[in-house]
């Protein structure tokens, strides 16, 4: 469907993104191709319909920058479900409500998300299954895994800053796999820039065309609301009272003589400029254009004010897509089948410091399931009885009595589930395309309690299957190497070590910089590990892996053994 992923010389005065995006190459990003699953073509107008239970549901992931409102956007999103009766803040004073999505302590006192989080609620006649990702690049790992899970994406944009560096580099992965994206540009309720200039960005940056669905009227101080540009309706805002559904007022179109009696007529002017000007010089929304990720539709509006959300909902209930094919080996899994298949794509361990447990996230690909079904897992072909799996609010959870394709449950498991595990009825299915990269960063982890040594062995291990870090047991002398995508990680894998195991830890730096799994035959791989003893760790699951100090090692490696094959990725699979 790519070409492979590579490094192509391109001009300097070109813009490589894109470049990069508009001849549809894979970025030179820390996401090859090649190991982000491509949505397959959905559009096939052969599909049979879904059975109402299944079309009723949709799953999406919200991405952006970090600090855009992504997790203030989730709180509005479960007060408009009715899954809470209060929203809470990110940054929430005394006896103020926390978010929901941010259960962890450190989440909480920093005001920033560090783990995915799932919910799942009711909208209407829809069920909503949303997950709320981590926004700093530090974490980027668990957002690209969580991605492999949604069937479409709700892109988050700050009014002031416009596109971001990380939106870019999240919204490649979702151009990667074709996922659908809808725009939300939060904060108009403070100075933001110009409307058309913010859509211009977005479609010189990310090379997608934007439909604006709704239309702001003035900004910052003076911001009264939008107008919906695709029922035709007048949203006003209400700045009183912040967990408050805007008052909506049907219209006739821009000419209708009501507009006067509730817009100033300076506003009223502008507005109808350049919603003119916008419907003539922007595409109309195609829900085809959409589908295929070449269109996205954008809102406008202030999360924490609750404004512009409910219009937003109803967009991804109206032109969301329902579940999709997922790409397996041998074959791909259509969500109207009747047996149950899914897939674990991200694991949590201790959400409840009171039981050290682990919930392993599934998405279903098909089927209608059950509690106290037996499923086969896969990769140690045994039976698994699932009694207690859970529907998630955030760190709330509830027992699950079934659950559709298109849902995301929890499976509570001593460890058994891994990420890019499949549990079906029976057949030997394998999901592809779940991601997992070479550390960035490497230090040597070692227990402030010398006794305590074996504990560490422990909760190192429960923090790598959980995919917060890779962790690496040289093969010559004690102790471990972590590895991270961003130095922030290191401090959360220290704060949780010591709250949730009640070990001090300490990093120290090491003389490694990277990593990279070892393939080849297996003589010449022995041979290898053999030669290089100094330099070889094993991953969690026992996979050999060679720690290189700089990139002259790498190019030894590739001179020397020509037969030996070194991988930045390993794709995480039975």
């Amino acid at each position: 469907m790519f070409s492979p992923y590579h490094e192509s010389p391109i001009p300097a005065s070109d813009n490589l993104l894109t470049t990069a995006l508009r001849g549809r190459l894979p970025v030179a990003a820390p996401c090859p191709a090649a190991y982000i699953r491509a949505m397959p073509d959905t559009l096939r107008t052969n599909r049979p319909d879904l059975p109402p239970e299944i079309a009723r549901r949709r799953t999406f992931a919200i991405i952006s920058h970090p600090d855009a409102g992504k997790t203030t956007l989730t709180e509005k999103f479960l007060l408009y479900g009715g899954a809470i009766q209060m929203a809470g803040q990110v940054r929430a004073k005394g006896e103020a409500r926390r978010t929901r999505s941010d259960f962890m302590k450190m989440e909480q006192d920093r005001g920033i998300s560090v783990s995915a989080s799932a919910m799942s609620f009711d909208f209407g006649t829809f069920r909503f299954n949303l997950v709320d990702t981590p926004g700093h690049s530090d974490f980027s790992e668990d957002t690209y895994r969580t991605l492999t899970a949604v069937d479409a994406a709700i892109m988050v944009i700050d009014g002031a800053k416009g596109v971001e560096s990380q939106t870019q580099k999240l919204f490649e992965v979702c151009r990667l796999r074709d996922l659908p994206i809808l725009t939300f540009c939060n904060k108009m309720d403070r100075e933001s820039r110009d409307t058309f200039e913010i859509i211009d960005e977005i479609q010189e940056n990310l090379a997608i065309d934007v439909t604006p669905a709704s239309w702001p009227i003035g900004m910052g101080r003076d911001f009264l609301g939008c107008y919906d540009l695709i029922h035709d309706r007048l949203e006003l805002m209400d700045r009183a009272d912040r967990n408050k559904v805007a008052e909506s007022v049907k219209m006739e179109g821009l000419d209708d003589p009501r507009l006067a009696e509730l817009i100033p007529e300076t506003q009223l002017e502008q507005l109808r400029e350049e919603v003119e000007m916008a419907r003539e010089l922007l595409p109309a929304m195609d829900a085809t254009a959409f589908h295929q990720g070449t269109l996205t539709p954008i809102w406008f509006g202030s999360a924490i004010n609750s404004f512009g959300v409910k219009e937003l909902m109803d967009g991804i209930a109206e032109y969301g897509p329902e579940p999709q094919v997922q790409v397996a080996e041998p074959r791909e899994v259509a969500p109207e089948e009747k047996k149950v298949a899914g897939f674990v794509f991200k694991v949590q361990a201790n959400m409840d410091p009171k039981h050290r447990d682990r919930v392993a996230f599934v998405r279903l690909a098909s089927g209608h399931f059950q509690r106290g079904m037996k499923l086969t897992h896969v990769r140690s072909k045994k039976p698994m009885a699932i009694s207690n799996p859970v529907l998630f609010l955030a760190s709330d959870r509830e027992l699950a009595e079934e659950a559709w394709a298109g849902d995301i449950i929890g499976i509570p498991n001593h460890g058994q589930l891994r990420i890019g595990d499949a549990l079906t009825e029976g057949e030997g299915l394998r999901f592809t395309g779940i991601p997992s990269f070479a550390p960035e960063l490497l230090q040597n982890c070692r227990a402030g309690d010398p006794l305590k040594a074996k504990h560490l062995d422990k909760a190192l291990m429960q923090f790598a299957e959980e995919g917060a870090a890779k962790v690496f047991k040289p093969t010559i002398g004690s102790g471990f190497v972590v590895g991270v995508v961003g130095a922030l990680q290191f401090e959360v894998l220290a704060s949780r070590i010591e709250l949730e195991y009640g070990l001090p830890v300490r990093f120290e730096p090491s003389q490694f910089t990277s990593a990279r799994w070892v393939s080849g035959p297996k003589d010449k791989v022995e041979a290898f590990i053999a030669a290089n003893t100094q330099h070889m760790a094993a991953d969690n699951d026992g996979d050999p892996v060679y720690l290189t100090r700089m990139q002259w090692d790498i190019d030894r490696v590739e001179r020397d053994y020509p037969d030996i094959t070194l991988s930045a990725t390993k794709e995480l699979m039975v």
